[in-house]
Protein backbone atom coordinates (compact mmCIF):
# COMPACT_ATOMS: atom_id res chain seq x y z
CA UNK A 1 0.00 0.00 0.00
CA UNK A 2 1.43 3.21 -1.40
CA UNK A 3 0.78 6.45 1.21
CA UNK A 4 1.60 9.54 -0.69
CA UNK A 5 1.40 12.41 1.44
CA UNK A 6 2.31 16.45 1.34
CA UNK A 7 1.39 18.11 4.48
CA UNK A 8 4.06 21.11 4.81
CA UNK A 9 3.35 24.98 4.55
CA UNK A 10 5.74 26.32 2.53
CA UNK A 11 6.51 30.01 2.10
CA UNK A 12 9.16 30.33 -0.88
CA UNK A 13 9.90 34.12 -2.26
CA UNK A 14 12.83 36.40 -1.76
CA UNK A 15 12.05 38.16 1.94
CA UNK A 16 9.95 35.44 2.69
CA UNK A 17 11.92 35.60 5.97
CA UNK A 18 10.07 38.21 7.16
CA UNK A 19 6.76 36.62 7.55
CA UNK A 20 8.24 34.79 10.63
CA UNK A 21 5.86 36.74 12.70
CA UNK A 22 2.76 35.85 11.14
CA UNK A 23 4.18 31.97 10.73
CA UNK A 24 4.86 31.88 14.77
CA UNK A 25 1.23 32.87 15.28
CA UNK A 26 -0.50 30.64 12.90
CA UNK A 27 1.78 27.88 14.52
CA UNK A 28 0.88 29.55 18.09
CA UNK A 29 3.80 29.95 19.06
CA UNK A 30 4.45 32.88 21.48
CA UNK A 31 7.78 32.38 23.00
CA UNK A 32 10.64 30.93 20.18
CA UNK A 33 13.64 29.74 21.07
CA UNK A 34 15.72 30.40 17.50
CA UNK A 35 17.78 26.92 16.75
CA UNK A 36 21.09 27.95 14.94
CA UNK A 37 24.74 27.38 14.43
CA UNK A 38 28.11 29.54 15.00
CA UNK A 39 28.94 30.08 11.76
CA UNK A 40 25.30 31.00 10.76
CA UNK A 41 25.09 33.73 13.36
CA UNK A 42 28.67 34.97 12.30
CA UNK A 43 27.85 34.85 8.56
CA UNK A 44 24.89 37.73 9.89
CA UNK A 45 21.84 35.38 8.20
CA UNK A 46 20.69 34.55 11.86
CA UNK A 47 20.12 38.01 12.13
CA UNK A 48 17.90 38.68 9.46
CA UNK A 49 15.69 35.97 11.21
CA UNK A 50 16.13 37.36 14.42
CA UNK A 51 15.17 41.16 12.90
CA UNK A 52 12.06 39.81 11.91
CA UNK A 53 11.28 38.68 15.06
CA UNK A 54 12.21 41.20 17.68
CA UNK A 55 9.72 43.85 18.68
CA UNK A 56 6.98 41.18 18.37
CA UNK A 57 8.24 38.11 20.72
CA UNK A 58 10.67 37.45 22.79
CA UNK A 59 12.82 35.53 21.70
CA UNK A 60 16.48 33.31 22.79
CA UNK A 61 18.80 31.87 20.91
CA UNK A 62 20.65 28.79 20.81
CA UNK A 63 23.57 28.60 18.44
CA UNK A 64 25.58 25.77 19.84
CA UNK A 65 24.83 23.30 16.99
CA UNK A 66 27.44 21.00 16.02
CA UNK A 67 28.39 20.00 12.29
CA UNK A 68 26.74 16.83 13.31
CA UNK A 69 23.72 16.96 15.74
CA UNK A 70 23.99 14.96 18.63
CA UNK A 71 21.65 14.14 21.38
CA UNK A 72 24.00 15.80 24.05
CA UNK A 73 23.28 19.37 22.00
CA UNK A 74 19.75 18.34 22.22
CA UNK A 75 20.01 18.20 25.41
CA UNK A 76 21.59 21.37 25.34
CA UNK A 77 19.14 22.78 23.52
CA UNK A 78 16.17 21.64 25.98
CA UNK A 79 17.90 23.12 29.12
CA UNK A 80 17.41 26.62 26.55
CA UNK A 81 14.21 25.95 25.72
CA UNK A 82 12.82 25.47 29.28
CA UNK A 83 15.30 28.43 30.87
CA UNK A 84 13.34 30.65 28.24
CA UNK A 85 10.15 29.17 28.77
CA UNK A 86 9.62 28.47 24.87
CA UNK A 87 6.95 27.14 23.41
CA UNK A 88 8.19 26.82 20.47
CA UNK A 89 11.33 26.61 17.47
CA UNK A 90 12.64 28.48 14.76
CA UNK A 91 15.05 26.46 13.33
CA UNK A 92 17.59 28.72 11.39
CA UNK A 93 20.37 27.06 8.92
CA UNK A 94 21.33 24.07 7.52
CA UNK A 95 20.40 20.66 8.08
CA UNK A 96 22.23 20.39 11.45
CA UNK A 97 19.92 23.02 13.14
CA UNK A 98 17.24 21.71 11.68
CA UNK A 99 17.44 18.40 12.68
CA UNK A 100 18.62 19.50 15.80
CA UNK A 101 15.33 21.40 16.60
CA UNK A 102 13.39 18.17 15.98
CA UNK A 103 15.10 16.29 18.38
CA UNK A 104 14.32 19.44 20.72
CA UNK A 105 10.76 19.19 19.73
CA UNK A 106 10.40 15.74 20.78
CA UNK A 107 12.59 15.70 24.34
CA UNK A 108 10.16 19.46 24.49
CA UNK A 109 7.22 17.41 25.41
CA UNK A 110 8.17 13.69 25.50
CA UNK A 111 10.30 11.86 28.03
CA UNK A 112 13.81 11.49 27.85
CA UNK A 113 16.31 9.75 26.50
CA UNK A 114 16.03 10.86 22.97
CA UNK A 115 17.58 7.27 21.96
CA UNK A 116 14.28 5.69 22.94
CA UNK A 117 12.63 7.38 19.66
CA UNK A 118 14.89 6.48 16.93
CA UNK A 119 13.26 4.64 14.13
CA UNK A 120 15.51 1.60 13.83
CA UNK A 121 14.53 0.75 17.25
CA UNK A 122 11.08 1.19 16.65
CA UNK A 123 10.89 3.98 18.96
CA UNK A 124 9.06 6.30 15.74
CA UNK A 125 5.22 5.39 17.44
CA UNK A 126 6.60 6.67 20.12
CA UNK A 127 6.24 10.30 18.79
CA UNK A 128 3.44 11.74 19.27
CA UNK A 129 1.13 14.96 17.94
CA UNK A 130 2.46 17.02 21.04
CA UNK A 131 5.70 17.47 19.81
CA UNK A 132 7.03 21.41 20.05
CA UNK A 133 6.21 23.08 16.60
CA UNK A 134 8.76 23.94 14.73
CA UNK A 135 9.13 26.68 11.90
CA UNK A 136 12.05 26.10 9.41
CA UNK A 137 14.19 28.24 8.11
CA UNK A 138 16.97 26.79 5.54
CA UNK A 139 19.92 28.96 4.95
CA UNK A 140 21.17 26.21 2.29
CA UNK A 141 20.32 24.13 -0.71
CA UNK A 142 21.28 20.99 1.14
CA UNK A 143 18.91 18.41 3.15
CA UNK A 144 15.66 19.62 2.89
CA UNK A 145 14.70 18.79 5.86
CA UNK A 146 12.56 21.94 6.00
CA UNK A 147 9.69 19.84 4.57
CA UNK A 148 10.88 16.48 5.69
CA UNK A 149 9.35 14.04 8.53
CA UNK A 150 13.01 12.71 9.64
CA UNK A 151 15.85 13.99 11.28
CA UNK A 152 19.43 12.36 11.89
CA UNK A 153 21.37 12.44 15.04
CA UNK A 154 24.43 10.74 16.70
CA UNK A 155 23.38 9.34 19.72
CA UNK A 156 25.46 9.16 22.79
CA UNK A 157 26.45 5.46 21.90
CA UNK A 158 28.05 6.85 18.73
CA UNK A 159 25.24 5.65 16.25
CA UNK A 160 24.22 8.11 13.69
CA UNK A 161 20.43 7.11 13.46
CA UNK A 162 16.86 8.81 12.24
CA UNK A 163 13.42 9.79 14.13
CA UNK A 164 10.71 9.60 11.30
CA UNK A 165 7.21 11.00 12.34
CA UNK A 166 5.03 12.88 10.78
CA UNK A 167 4.56 15.25 13.36
CA UNK A 168 7.78 16.09 12.99
CA UNK A 169 7.19 18.07 9.78
CA UNK A 170 7.82 21.42 10.57
CA UNK A 171 4.35 23.52 10.38
CA UNK A 172 5.91 26.20 7.83
CA UNK A 173 9.00 25.68 5.88
CA UNK A 174 10.32 29.65 4.70
CA UNK A 175 12.08 29.22 1.90
CA UNK A 176 13.77 32.45 1.21
CA UNK A 177 16.82 32.06 -1.74
CA UNK A 178 18.07 35.94 -0.35
CA UNK A 179 19.63 33.81 2.70
CA UNK A 180 21.34 32.05 0.67
CA UNK A 181 22.94 34.69 -1.80
CA UNK A 182 26.93 34.90 -1.13
CA UNK A 183 27.51 31.62 1.15
CA UNK A 184 29.96 29.07 0.22
CA UNK A 185 28.15 27.16 -2.54
CA UNK A 186 30.22 24.03 -3.22
CA UNK A 187 29.22 21.51 0.37
CA UNK A 188 25.82 21.87 -0.45
CA UNK A 189 25.08 22.00 -3.59
CA UNK A 190 25.46 18.29 -4.80
CA UNK A 191 22.77 16.98 -2.40
CA UNK A 192 20.10 18.27 -3.92
CA UNK A 193 21.18 15.92 -7.05
CA UNK A 194 21.81 12.94 -4.45
CA UNK A 195 18.78 13.29 -2.72
CA UNK A 196 16.24 13.70 -5.80
CA UNK A 197 18.19 10.70 -7.70
CA UNK A 198 18.05 7.92 -4.45
CA UNK A 199 14.36 8.65 -3.82
CA UNK A 200 13.65 8.74 -7.57
CA UNK A 201 15.21 4.80 -7.97
CA UNK A 202 13.66 4.05 -4.46
CA UNK A 203 11.17 1.14 -5.87
CA UNK A 204 8.05 2.35 -3.20
CA UNK A 205 5.16 3.40 -5.88
CA UNK A 206 4.84 7.02 -5.49
CA UNK A 207 4.10 9.12 -9.42
CA UNK A 208 3.69 12.41 -7.49
CA UNK A 209 7.31 11.75 -6.08
CA UNK A 210 9.02 10.39 -8.93
CA UNK A 211 7.70 13.33 -11.03
CA UNK A 212 8.77 16.11 -8.20
CA UNK A 213 12.34 14.85 -7.50
CA UNK A 214 13.02 14.82 -11.75
CA UNK A 215 11.92 17.98 -12.09
CA UNK A 216 14.36 19.23 -9.09
CA UNK A 217 17.43 17.11 -10.41
CA UNK A 218 16.73 18.73 -14.09
CA UNK A 219 16.35 21.79 -12.21
CA UNK A 220 19.91 21.26 -10.04
CA UNK A 221 21.41 20.25 -13.36
CA UNK A 222 20.72 23.50 -15.15
CA UNK A 223 21.24 25.46 -12.16
CA UNK A 224 24.29 23.79 -10.26
CA UNK A 225 27.58 25.52 -12.00
CA UNK A 226 25.97 29.18 -11.96
CA UNK A 227 25.27 28.34 -7.45
CA UNK A 228 28.76 27.56 -7.44
CA UNK A 229 30.56 29.97 -9.46
CA UNK A 230 28.67 32.44 -9.21
CA UNK A 231 27.50 33.31 -5.47
CA UNK A 232 25.21 35.91 -6.20
CA UNK A 233 22.91 35.02 -8.31
CA UNK A 234 19.90 35.10 -7.79
CA UNK A 235 18.23 32.65 -9.96
CA UNK A 236 20.43 29.86 -9.63
CA UNK A 237 20.59 30.35 -5.73
CA UNK A 238 16.35 30.37 -6.27
CA UNK A 239 16.32 26.96 -8.27
CA UNK A 240 18.85 25.36 -5.92
CA UNK A 241 16.38 25.91 -2.99
CA UNK A 242 13.86 24.59 -5.09
CA UNK A 243 15.72 21.11 -6.15
CA UNK A 244 16.58 20.87 -2.58
CA UNK A 245 13.15 21.50 -1.04
CA UNK A 246 11.92 19.07 -3.62
CA UNK A 247 14.01 16.18 -3.45
CA UNK A 248 12.98 15.96 0.08
CA UNK A 249 9.10 16.35 -0.75
CA UNK A 250 10.29 13.42 -2.34
CA UNK A 251 11.65 11.46 0.71
CA UNK A 252 8.95 9.67 1.80
CA UNK A 253 9.49 6.88 -0.99
CA UNK A 254 12.54 6.18 0.98
CA UNK A 255 15.99 6.55 0.01
CA UNK A 256 18.88 3.75 -0.09
CA UNK A 257 22.22 2.50 0.13
CA UNK A 258 23.95 6.13 -0.67
CA UNK A 259 22.51 7.54 2.80
CA UNK A 260 22.88 4.33 4.40
CA UNK A 261 26.77 4.32 3.79
CA UNK A 262 26.62 8.12 4.51
CA UNK A 263 24.80 7.73 8.05
CA UNK A 264 27.16 5.63 8.85
CA UNK A 265 30.59 7.08 7.53
CA UNK A 266 29.08 10.15 9.66
CA UNK A 267 28.98 8.70 12.89
CA UNK A 268 33.06 8.48 12.72
CA UNK A 269 34.26 10.16 16.14
CA UNK A 270 37.42 11.23 14.30
CA UNK A 271 36.26 14.00 12.70
CA UNK A 272 33.12 15.47 11.74
CA UNK A 273 32.17 14.12 7.54
CA UNK A 274 30.03 16.82 6.00
CA UNK A 275 26.86 15.02 5.14
CA UNK A 276 26.39 15.92 1.82
CA UNK A 277 29.67 15.73 0.51
CA UNK A 278 29.60 11.79 1.60
CA UNK A 279 26.42 11.46 -0.41
CA UNK A 280 28.27 12.76 -3.65
CA UNK A 281 31.78 10.87 -3.13
CA UNK A 282 29.50 7.56 -2.62
CA UNK A 283 26.73 8.02 -5.42
CA UNK A 284 28.65 7.11 -8.20
CA UNK A 285 29.47 3.66 -6.61
CA UNK A 286 26.05 3.03 -5.26
CA UNK A 287 24.80 3.79 -8.79
CA UNK A 288 26.60 1.30 -10.55
CA UNK A 289 25.03 -1.56 -7.95
CA UNK A 290 21.35 -0.05 -8.52
CA UNK A 291 21.48 0.02 -12.23
CA UNK A 292 20.60 -3.37 -12.83
CA UNK A 293 18.22 -3.43 -9.89
CA UNK A 294 14.72 -4.93 -11.27
CA UNK A 295 12.95 -1.99 -10.25
CA UNK A 296 15.22 -0.03 -12.24
CA UNK A 297 15.70 -1.97 -15.04
CA UNK A 298 11.56 -2.50 -15.30
CA UNK A 299 10.62 1.12 -14.88
CA UNK A 300 13.78 2.51 -17.26
CA UNK A 301 14.20 4.48 -14.20
CA UNK A 302 17.92 4.97 -15.61
CA UNK A 303 17.11 6.34 -18.97
CA UNK A 304 14.61 8.50 -17.45
CA UNK A 305 17.98 10.26 -15.11
CA UNK A 306 19.78 10.46 -18.59
CA UNK A 307 16.89 12.75 -19.50
CA UNK A 308 16.16 14.45 -16.72
CA UNK A 309 20.29 14.78 -16.23
CA UNK A 310 20.83 16.11 -20.33
CA UNK A 311 22.55 12.82 -21.07
CA UNK A 312 22.70 11.14 -24.65
CA UNK A 313 21.23 7.41 -24.24
CA UNK A 314 24.46 5.79 -23.78
CA UNK A 315 25.60 8.18 -20.88
CA UNK A 316 26.88 6.91 -18.01
CA UNK A 317 25.40 8.77 -15.24
CA UNK A 318 27.87 7.23 -12.62
CA UNK A 319 30.85 9.08 -14.55
CA UNK A 320 28.53 12.14 -15.04
CA UNK A 321 28.30 12.56 -11.31
CA UNK A 322 31.92 11.75 -10.58
CA UNK A 323 32.77 14.71 -13.00
CA UNK A 324 30.55 17.42 -11.46
CA UNK A 325 31.75 16.16 -8.00
CA UNK A 326 35.32 17.75 -9.45
CA UNK A 327 34.19 20.37 -10.69
CA UNK A 328 32.73 21.37 -8.22
CA UNK A 329 35.78 20.82 -5.84
CA UNK A 330 34.92 18.06 -3.73
CA UNK A 331 37.59 15.78 -2.50
CA UNK A 332 38.33 12.96 -4.94
CA UNK A 333 37.02 10.13 -2.42
CA UNK A 334 36.90 8.94 1.62
CA UNK A 335 40.25 9.02 1.61
CA UNK A 336 41.01 12.62 1.03
CA UNK A 337 38.01 13.01 3.06
CA UNK A 338 39.73 11.36 6.15
CA UNK A 339 38.15 8.41 6.51
CA UNK A 340 40.83 5.75 7.57
CA UNK A 341 40.34 2.27 6.33
CA UNK A 342 40.43 0.71 9.95
CA UNK A 343 36.47 2.39 10.23
CA UNK A 344 35.52 0.50 7.14
CA UNK A 345 34.18 -2.62 8.88
CA UNK A 346 32.25 -0.60 11.78
CA UNK A 347 31.16 1.66 8.83
CA UNK A 348 29.49 -1.55 6.98
CA UNK A 349 27.97 -2.88 10.03
CA UNK A 350 26.13 0.16 10.85
CA UNK A 351 25.11 1.01 7.30
CA UNK A 352 22.94 -2.60 7.69
CA UNK A 353 21.67 -1.82 10.61
CA UNK A 354 20.48 2.25 8.66
CA UNK A 355 16.70 2.79 8.25
CA UNK A 356 17.76 3.16 4.33
CA UNK A 357 19.39 0.29 4.06
CA UNK A 358 16.14 -1.71 3.51
CA UNK A 359 14.38 0.95 0.67
CA UNK A 360 17.61 0.52 -1.98
CA UNK A 361 16.94 -1.45 -5.23
CA UNK A 362 18.76 -3.92 -4.51
CA UNK A 363 19.35 -4.84 -0.59
CA UNK A 364 23.42 -4.87 -0.56
CA UNK A 365 24.90 -7.41 1.72
CA UNK A 366 27.94 -6.57 3.74
CA UNK A 367 30.41 -7.68 0.73
CA UNK A 368 28.49 -5.72 -1.39
CA UNK A 369 28.75 -2.50 0.90
CA UNK A 370 32.55 -3.42 1.29
CA UNK A 371 32.54 -2.86 -2.75
CA UNK A 372 30.85 0.03 -2.65
CA UNK A 373 32.97 1.82 -0.50
CA UNK A 374 36.17 0.54 -2.24
CA UNK A 375 35.32 2.06 -5.57
CA UNK A 376 34.39 5.48 -2.92
CA UNK A 377 37.96 5.22 -1.65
Amino acid sequence: MALIKYITDIQFDFGAVRLLPDECAKAGIKRPLVVTDKGVVAAGVAEQALAALRGKLPVAVFDETPGNPTEAAVEAALAAYRTHEADGIVAVGGGSSLDLAKGLAILATHPAPLAQYCTIDGGAVKITAAVAPVIAVPTTSGTGSEVARGAIIVLHDGRKVGFHSWYLVPRTAICDPELTVGLPAGLTASMPVAHCIETFLAPPFNPPADGIALDGLERAMKWIGKAVNQGSNREARKHMMSASMQGALAFQKGLGAVHSLSHALGSFRGRTLHHGTLNAVVLPAVLRFNATAESVVANDKMDRLRRAMGLGTDGAVDRFIAQINADIGLPKGLADMGVPESFIDEAIGKAMKDHCHGTNPRVATSDEYRRMLRESW
